[in-house]
């Protein structure tokens, strides 16, 4: 197996024919990633190329984590076929590789008469997409449900298929699979500019010149830059901000399902939903910002979503915050997916895929192969994928510290080392040699939950990141 991971240095010395690829994708988080584990079944010459240091560093890696039904997509875009696509292909995919995905449902509660009468609207909108597994519930079976649900609720929707996921692992095993297969992995690689002529593109990267005859642009925030430095002014991203409250595992007994609120004028608004590490999420919020590096919490925003949360289980609001985040969406004020082949240039741009890109990235991926051939790209049959199984983060599947028989193989597995998340040592150790290792401590921590318990690294820092120094070249 020949893996190609490049974080520094030079791309190329020289630029000829054999250094040229097939297709190159632009953007390493969950859809990139994604297209580019797609492009890997084919006879192709790949490359994956992203400004950040580690996959998913953007947008991909500060999220709601929720595996969507698309219950609630608009009826006949192209997001809502993506979406009941998606969900269907991630949820094999998991299985298969072991993305911890736990199906707890969710409830979209009514906490007045508006929203109640909305609800029968909701339900038949579900059946437009394709999904008729959602049911009314009055205000006594919700609250058996949800015991520590707030008072005043009426009723609500229930969507029994709607899960949690792993945010970290999918694109990480997406993109480990890509390089598995030959797609070549470069890393701190910034898109400075592209060139095109009759026969593809040159991309001046701040790595140096990288040759692609076809371009795919899944440079989530960034994706209008991308599609104007190809002669481009068709939709502008405009950062959307969801600040986030996580509280500690002790809360985890307190919400059952994903606690939904009824969409308004305003958007889907807040919600509370349990997460695949043990941990209770609050959030987000929906800030339009300019800087599309803005990733910092408020006092304002943190306020709100106490406010908010206080309605919804008002015993929440009494337990340990473990950590507050921020992540930024890509709106482009288009309520749909901006995904379009352009022929004569030999390019796809994938923009404005929002929060629902997690659940669609699979079938993204697909659909972007569809349009790569019409725009002349020539396929050979398909070839499988190297099988590949992902480091379990899930708080309610086996983990190793609890593996009696493979601590006695290897007592690594059997050390802890970060006790708030009960990260072990072989874990810490198999995540630095893996295909894809971290380049920071932050990636480290997404690897394995290493310093993103309760002390925040107080107790394991020092250890952990000795661990990572140690094995850095």
């Amino acid at each position: 197996m020949t893996v190609t991971l490049t974080t520094a240095g030079p791309l190329s010395s020289e630029q000829d024919a054999e250094d040229t690829y097939d297709v190159t994708v632009v953007g390493a988080g969950v859809v990139g990633a994604a297209i580019a584990r797609e492009l890997a079944r084919y006879p192709l010459r790949t490359a994956l190329i992203d400004a950040a240091a580690d996959i998913g560093d953007g947008t991909s890696k500060a999220n709601t984590a929720i595996l969507h039904t698309g219950f609630d997509a608009v009826p006949g875009s192209l997001e809502a076929r993506l979406v009941r696509e998606g969900q269907e292909l991630l949820a094999a995919y998991a299985t298969e590789t072991g993305i911890p995905v736990e199906r707890v449902g969710a409830l979209l509660v009514a906490w007045d008469e508006e929203q109640l009468a909305a609800l029968p609207r909701l339900r038949d909108k579900a059946g437009r997409n394709g999904y008729h597994a959602s049911r009314i519930i009055d205000a006594d079976e919700l609250r058996t449900r949800e015991p520590h649900l707030g008072p005043g609720a009426l009723g609500a929707l229930v969507v029994p298929d709607e899960s949690v996921i792993c945010p970290w692992t999918t694109p990480l095993a997406f993109a480990t699979q890509a390089v598995r297969a030959g797609v070549h992995l470069h890393l701190n690689c910034r898109v400075r500019g592209i060139g095109s002529d009759a026969g593809g593109h040159t991309l001046t990267t701040s790595r140096g010149p990288l040759r692609t005859r076809y371009l795919v642009n899944a440079a989530g925030l960034h994706a209008d830059e991308i599609d104007r430095l190809l002669g481009h002014d068709v939709f502008t991203v405009t950062p959307r901000r969801g600040q986030l409250i996580v509280f500690d595992k002790l809360a985890r007994e307190l919400v059952r399902h994903i606690l939904l609120p009824v969409p308004g004028a305003a958007g889907k608004g807040v919600l509370v939903a349990p997460t695949v590490f043990g941990n209770v999420l609050l959030g987000p919020t929906a800030e339009e910002l300019d800087d599309k590096t803005d990733t910092g919490s408020t006092a304002d925003g943190l306020r709100l979503l106490r406010r908010k949360g206080h309605r919804i289980v008002p015993a929440l609001l009494d337990e340990e915050v473990t950590a507050v985040y921020a992540g930024l969406r890509a709106a482009t004020g288009q309520e749909d997916y901006r995904i379009q082949e352009y022929p004569r240039l030999r390019y796809v741009a994938v923009g404005g895929i929002r929060s629902t890109g997690l659940t669609a990235s699979m079938a993204i991926g697909r659909h972007v192969m569809g349009l790569l051939a019409a725009t002349g790209l020539e396929l050979a049959e398909p070839h499988d994928l190297p099988s590949l199984t992902m480091p379990n983060l899930g708080e309610a599947f086996p983990r190793p510290y609890r593996s009696a028989g493979l601590i006695a193989g290897d007592p690594a597995y059997g050390t802890v080392v970060c006790h708030c998340e009960q990260v072990t040592l072989g874990e810490i150790r198999d995540a630095l040699s893996a295909t894809i290792p971290p380049h920071s401590l932050d990636g480290l921590r997404r690897r394995t939950r290493a310093r993103g318990g309760r002390c925040q690294g107080f107790y394991c820092g020092a250890a952990v990141r000795a661990l990572f120094e140690e094995a850095r070249p």
